[in-house]
Formats: structure tokens, sequence, C-alpha cells
């Protein structure tokens, strides 16, 4: 059997495969990124899901998919964790965009996540392209769950948040100062927390102007940094896959038409759209 992750830093989700392709058992586990966790997080959350334990005298592959996994450092250790975890099986472990890019399409184009974090390729059809490094959500991560989050305490902070707004995000968070600063400087994984605020925009029960405008200001900054750097943008479907991309769909559309972009496929979880890789071309091939 063949168990397949897609990891981010919120969360992971594992799905086994039976040697047709057909999904035998979908589970999750809190977010594996060995970029922003400790070696010991790590394997703790690999341990504290008994399905996963139950698993490893009957795997004998894992393709591990993550955030964090783009540099060879962190990949190495996660391979490293996954194979003293997964004893008996043949581990891989690639970036999180390779994943992105086989859920979404079989065919040339650009694609984008925009998830707790953000980041974009190109892909050939077989083969990522990545026209600009990601350096995380301190200086780059345009429109992802952490660039709203960060947006939100500013504007609150800053009191340029609508009044009413404002007061709602008071009930719903602790905004203390103290909270704030120790959470992004002394605990860890910070940018998982300030995405946790990104909720707010997107639990509204309506889009307001002041949400428009945000995500519009965020989707549009994203598209001038990550999409359009890639010199195939005005001639292939740009696809988008995360949960505030999900979320945004039609944010996404509009801003994209000034710039004559084709937006192609919109999808909430990569995992899903894997399994159809999988069972066409992992599975047969074999």
């Amino acid at each position: 059997m063949i168990l397949v992750a897609d990891g981010g830093s919120t969360k992971c989700d594992w799905l086994l495969l039976d040697d047709k392709g057909e999904m035998v058992l979908k589970t999750r586990t809190k977010g594996i990124n060995p970029a922003v966790f400790k070696v010991d997080v790590l394997k703790a959350r690999l341990r504290e899901n008994e399905d996963l334990v139950k698993l490893i005298p009957k795997v004998h592959r894992v393709d591990f998919f993550g955030a964090g996994c783009g540099t060879e450092s962190p990949r190495l250790q996660l391979l490293q964790i996954l194979q003293e975890f997964f004893s008996e099986a043949e581990v891989n472990v690639d970036e999180d965009m390779t994943a992105a890019a086989l859920s979404a399409t079989n065919e040339p184009g650009i694609v984008c996540i925009l998830g707790t974090g953000s980041n974009s390729c190109y892909f050939d059809g077989e083969k990522i392209h990545m026209e600009v490094q990601s350096l995380g959500y301190v200086l780059m991560d345009e429109a992802s769950g952490n660039y709203f989050g960060k947006r939100l305490i500013r504007n609150y902070y800053y009191k340029t948040m609508p009044k009413e707004l404002d007061l709602e995000f008071e009930k719903r968070y602790d905004l203390s100062a103290d909270t704030i600063k120790r959470n992004l400087y002394r605990e860890d994984n910070p940018n998982t927390y300030l995405a946790s605020f990104a909720e707010f925009i997107f639990t509204a029960e309506e889009r307001n102007g002041y949400f428009y405008k945000l995500i519009s200001e965020g989707i549009k900054k994203f598209i001038e940094s990550r999409v359009l750097c890639y010199k195939q943008a005005q001639n292939v479907p740009i696809h988008f896959i995360g949960s505030i991309a999900y979320f945004s769909e039609d944010i996404i559309r509009d801003v994209a038409k000034p710039y004559h972009l084709e937006i192609g496929n919109i999808i909430r979880r990569p995992i899903d759209g894997l399994i159809d890789h999988y069972k066409n071309n992992i599975i047969k091939a074999s």
C-alpha cells in the first residue's frame, strides 16, 4: 500500500491507497513542517496518530509532500524522521508545490498555493520550475493566511479597522500586546498563529467592503510578485490551491482580469486531487 501525505504548518492530510489506487483510509495530524517545527515535535505528531502507528507494518511506500521541504536541510531531516517511523517502507519527501501541481493539472500551467503560507511555480506537465525562492512568512507569503493575519492585527492597532469590526475582533481574539508578542517571538510556529486570525475574514457572514479590499490587495500583490514573474503567465492557465484561494475565488477572478490572466482550477485540498494522479500515473505504471 502507498501512503501519500500533504503536509502544511497547520495540518497534514494522509491518504492510504491500495494496489488499485483506491482510497482505503484518510487521516489527519497536526502540521508537519520541518522548517518550522523541532524534531521532537514532528516525531510526537506522528506517534500520537493511532491510524499511522497501525499502518507501519502495512505500508511499502510513503510519499510526503510538504511545506518547508523545498530546501535540502529540512527535507533531509524530515526524510530521516519518516524513515525511522515507517521502518518497513520506501520513503520519498518532496515540496508541497509538487503536490499542488500534480493535483491541479496534467498540462503546463502556473500553480499557486494560498494557504497558511503562499508560493507559486511553473509546471511544464512533468516538473515544477520555481522562478522565485520563497523566504517564508516574515519576508514573503503574500495573500496567505499569515499575511492576512498580520494585516488584521496591524489595522486593529493602527485603528484603521471599521469600528463594528474592531469590536467583533476584540470579542473573538486575545489582542493584548503581551499575548501577541509572546506568540510571535517566544512560542513555536508564529506563522500558524498569525494565520489563525485570517479566519475572522473567511468565516464572516458577509464579504463587506473592508474585507473585499483587504483580500483584493493581497491577491494583487501575490499576482504581481509570484505570477507575473513567469514569462508563461499570459499563455497558460493559473491554478490555485489552498483554503485561502478556495474562499477567495470570486476576488481572484476579479483581480486577475486587468492582467489578462486565465484562471484555471481552484482546489481547496490538494490531497484529493492526488488520488487521480496516483491512480492514473503511479499505480498503473507499477
